[in-house]
Formats: C-alpha cells, structure tokens, sequence
C-alpha cells in the first residue's frame, strides 16, 4: 500500500501554522472529538493488508475503570481515519470493571492474525496481561485470551521478529517494595505467540531504574546485534546491548539523550539508521522530538513535533512498507497525534 500520496493530499492544511521540518509529511490528529476525555499510550502498526491500525487508552482518566482500548484504521479512500471504536476493556465475568493500560499492535510476519496486547488491572504492580487477535486488519477481534501467569506481552512498545522467526517482546515491571524496583527483562516466542519465556531481568531496579525498552538492529534488520534504549528515573535514556539475538543482555548504562522519566519509543530504519521519539528535558513531557543516530550511541535532534507548553509523550514509532515513518503520541492527555515522516529528507 502506497500511503504517501494520499497522505500529502491533505499535508498542506495539517501543517498549517506550524513551523515543519521539510522531512515532516503529514502531522494531524486522529480525532477531534471522542466520547470519553483523556487518551494515553498510543500504538500504531502497519497490518498484514496493508493499512494503518493505531489503537490507545481512553476513559475518564488514566487508572479509572471506564478506560478501555480504542482503535482506529486510515481509510485511505477518504484520506481520514475512522472514528475510534473501543475494542477492549476490563470488565470481569463478575461484573467489575478494571482499567485497561498500554496497548501493543503487533503484525507477524506472513499471513497470520495482527495481535493486540494490552495490560488489565488496578495498577502497574497488579495488572495482568491480555491478548486478542484479528484476521481482517484490525476490523474485528477474537475474543480475549489471558496471558500465562507471570507473562505480559509487550508493555509499552512493540515486538520484534528476528530472522528464525522469533518473536522478541520488550517488557518490564515496576515493584511496590520500597524502595520500588524498575526493571527490564524481555519475552521470547518461538511458536508464532503460542508460548512464551522470560529472560533474567537486565538491571537490579535501583542503580538503573528501566521500564519500557524499545528493540533496534545492529547488523541487519532481524539480526542477532541488538540494542534496546528505553526510559529511565536517572535523568537519561538507558542502553543495554545483545550480540546473540537477545538471550543474553550485557551492562546497562546511560545514553546522553535525556529523559525526564518519560516512554520513548525507537525503531531501526531499513537504511541501517536508528529513529528515536522522546522528550528531550530532565523534567517535563515538551518538547517532542526526533532524534537520528548511525551506531546507537550518538544521537542528532532532526525534528521537533511539539515544543508548546503542555503534555506530548508515549509516542510509538514504526517504518511501514512505502519507507515512510508514521509517529503516533499522546497530545496533552486529549487527543492522539500523528506525524508522518520522510526519512529520505533527515
């Protein structure tokens, strides 16, 4: 599917007013008006037919139990995005109602169903991890499958697919000890998702306090170099590095790039560069920026998407098919923001 000319049709009045970057094709919001208040940690995936699915959280506020997982498609014929339809929620075969948190899309390769993760619970230290898959590109939705105890997919950013076909997902937890423990680890699927094993954790919570990694490639797209970078409580994004398909994790350290305990997100690009989104300040969630890197290490502000006062975090970031890099994010707990980006013009 060749997104980018029905994308540019409408770039002109999306980037009205904006001082843009000429990389930037499209920057708009996935809705304007919704029947719940507050939205939060977005995801976005290009399905095995070919079209966009972005799906996030939205209720009252984040932790009530009226949040529930909303997705919307880009119709390409109307050049739109189609009103969110809540896909998922947290409701119990008793009647209670829990709040839903950080959805996942994940596309395997070949012509297998798209997958949703997503986490059900009170909080971080008491959700459990839930799936549904759908065969039609995100129309319709299997029902809701719990993941095994002690498994919760994906927690914040996406899944990789290394060249055998295993599936690597990037997750963490966040302890209630006191002192509380933020911890990464990663899930692994040999069997297309059917089951799944933990890695040890890669840091001990305290010295680096890590959530939500995000997956990059450092030999080729699949291979077995990997580097995963994420959010921190000590002021910068961590790095961690496997030279073996991510079995085993070397130290985890500090990158320049600050991080003001916010999620990122970060994908190799198929040109062998590396893309980051992330706010860029000790404190605060603006700005929003784009950062490029070659080896992982440095990194070089290329885009701004949002440096007004207010909130604009928890972006998701995926290369899709045409070449193109599509960015969704939260904008100031109200809406869902999506850029599109040209990495040809970085």
């Amino acid at each position: 599917m060749k997104l980018l000319p029905a994308l540019a049709l409408f770039a002109g009045t999306a980037l009205a007013g904006f001082a843009a970057s000429p990389a930037l094709v499209t920057h708009e919001f996935i809705y304007e008006k919704a029947s719940y208040p507050s939205c939060h940690a977005s995801t976005i995936v290009e399905s095995g037919q070919g079209g966009l699915v972005a799906a996030w959280f939205g209720g009252t506020a984040e932790k009530n139990p009226d949040v529930g997982i909303w997705v919307s498609h880009y119709d390409a014929a109307k050049k739109a995005w189609t009103p969110s339809v809540e896909v998922a929620n947290g409701v119990q075969p008793d009647g209670k109602r829990h709040p839903t948190w950080n959805p996942v899309l994940f596309q395997p390769q070949g012509n297998v169903p798209l997958m949703l993760f997503y986490k059900v619970g009170p909080s971080p230290q008491t959700w459990w991890g839930e799936l549904r898959t759908s065969t039609d590109g995100g129309r319709k939705w299997g029902a809701a499958r719990r993941l095994p105890a002690g498994i919760y997919g994906p927690i914040k950013n996406k899944p990789v697919q290394l060249a055998d076909g295993t599936i690597l997902a990037p997750t963490s937890d966040e302890t209630d000890e006191k002192p509380s423990k933020w911890r990464v680890y990663f899930e692994r699927s040999t069997d297309g998702g059917a089951t799944w094993a933990k890695t040890p954790f890669l840091n001990d919570g305290l010295a680096v306090g890590a959530i939500q990694p995000s997956i990059l490639f450092h030999d080729s797209i699949g291979g077995a170099k990997l580097q995963a970078v994420g959010r921190t409580r000590q002021g910068k994004v961590f790095t961690v590095s496997s030279e073996n398909s991510g079995k085993t994790w070397g130290e985890m350290s500090l990158l320049s790039l600050a991080n003001p305990s916010s999620g990122t997100d970060a994908v190799t690009l198929k040109d062998g560069r590396h893309l980051i989104v992330y706010n860029p300040v000790a404190r605060g969630r603006t700005p929003l920026n784009v950062a490029l890197s070659r080896d992982g290490r440095e990194w070089q502000d290329v885009v701004t998407l949002e440096d007004q006062p207010g909130e604009y975090s928890y972006p998701a970031v995926v290369q899709t098919s045409d070449g193109l890099v599509h960015i969704t994010y939260t904008w100031k707990r109200e809406r869902i923001r999506h850029a599109v980006i040209d990495p040809a013009k970085l």
